[in-house]
């Protein structure tokens, strides 16, 4: 009687280990077998080098990069005697998601995810999909990268994870709507004025989920669910009009579908990453998760309203975005980030960040153009230039004041 062969360990790259996606995938990755289960080629960061070496030697990796050129030495030093292999900066980052992988975490914030995550991409891995710019800047690149590659798409963000869990791509005529759930932020009840005067400190107090600064900020502006939007559009191949967002305080129901029968279907769930990184990593099984479970009695009570377009204007410029497409994601991506840094940094306002996107988008433009990797950077360069400038005329006449 020949004996039955071990099925092989899934091999996993992490681009953005030591952020808040990546230490929550690891968490799930030590939860379901750890290095027995799953074999980790790549892991990478940035600044936190100590993190990154200790997690790389914790589950065995093939190969630690952090994207700081500078933290070589450091990094390199602490994984001496581990055999794991070292490297820096953006050309290692795409050579280490050229490596050939079952699966690939795409958890790198901003515009230095694009070229590792299509890289990945192109050589066939499923990509695990939490990194926003791949598709607001380069929604159809990506895509097409997907189609040369064979792999899979798997979003990872809670809400567009929640559509992926629900969407019956055999019945996708029957979609009509996509609704998107948002939590509305710190500020969701303030008045203009008063929004005009909060601090980066209270715009980074998130009342649901534990998130970095940026991403905090991103959404009590909601930037973070007009940026969702424009992914939705590509992900789920749907028409701008066909996109809704409804505030939803508990963030329980992290979105819906809404069907030509008038059935809408609705994925729930406690306030958790680990949900939607374990569906992506094992999809389509759904893994045993230490993860709290709903206590319907307990919540009482589930709340939704319209959101105030007026206030959050964030929303109304992903809808122009979306309708014009072309670059005109990447032109208000790059606009964003350089708004966000501004207003971080004390130089603008809460409520100008998104003055200043709006003003980016209708110099430059927002349709047209052949969608390149080398275009996307640039429509993103140009929008960060025409930004910083905007910026530094509204802090000079502010000083001036």
């Amino acid at each position: 009687m020949t004996e039955r062969s071990q099925p092989q360990p899934r091999s996993i790259s992490i681009f953005g280990s030591t952020g808040s996606i990546g230490c929550n995938t690891l968490d799930v990755i030590d939860h379901l077998g750890g290095s027995e289960a799953f074999r980790i080629r790549a892991l990478t960061g940035k600044g936190n080098t100590d993190l990154l070496a200790r997690q790389a030697i914790a589950f065995g990796a093939e190969i630690a990069v952090t994207a700081d050129e500078n933290r070589y030495g450091a990094l390199k030093s602490a994984l001496a005697g581990s055999g794991i292999e070292a490297a820096a900066g953006s050309a290692a980052l795409v050579e280490a998601a050229e490596r050939d992988v079952d699966w690939c975490m795409a958890g790198i914030v901003g515009m230095a995810g694009l070229a590792p995550t299509l890289a990945a991409a192109n050589r066939g891995a499923d990509i695990a999909l939490a990194n926003k710019e791949c598709l607001v800047s380069a929604g159809e690149l990506f895509h097409r990268g997907i189609e040369t590659g064979g792999g899979r798409l798997l979003p990872v963000d809670s809400e567009h994870n929640a559509i992926h869990q629900v969407f019956d791509t055999n019945q996708r005529h029957s979609v009509e709507r996509i609704i998107l759930t948002a939590s509305g932020g710190p500020f969701r009840a303030l008045s203009a004025a008063e929004m005009a005067s909060v601090t980066p400190d209270m715009a980074a107090a998130h009342p649901n989920w534990s998130m970095g600064t940026k991403i905090s900020i991103d959404s009590a502006s909601m930037f973070n669910k007009a940026l969702e939007m424009i992914e939705a559009m590509h992900l789920f191949d749907m028409h701008p009009d066909q996109i809704e967002v409804v505030i939803h305080p508990q963030s329980v129901v992290h979105s819906m579908v809404g069907y030509s029968d008038g059935s809408v279907l609705a994925q729930l769930g406690a306030p958790d990453m680990r949900t939607a990184i374990g569906y992506s990593l094992t999809y389509p099984e759904r893994p045993d998760l230490p993860v709290e479970r709903l206590d319907f009695a307990a919540l009482a009570r589930l709340d939704f309203e319209a959101p105030d377009e007026e206030r959050f204007p964030s929303l109304a410029l992903a809808r122009r975005a979306m309708n014009s497409g072309g670059l005109s994601g990447a032109v208000l991506n790059g606009a964003k980030e350089v708004a966000l840094e501004a207003f971080i940094d004390g130089e603008i306002g809460f409520l100008e960040m998104a003055d200043i996107v709006a003003t980016v988008m209708d110099r430059i433009g927002t349709g047209g153009g052949a969608v390149s990797i080398d275009a996307v950077y640039e429509a993103d360069s140009t929008a960060r230039i025409l930004a910083r400038e905007l910026v530094s005329g509204r802090s000079a006449r502010s000083l001036a004041t």
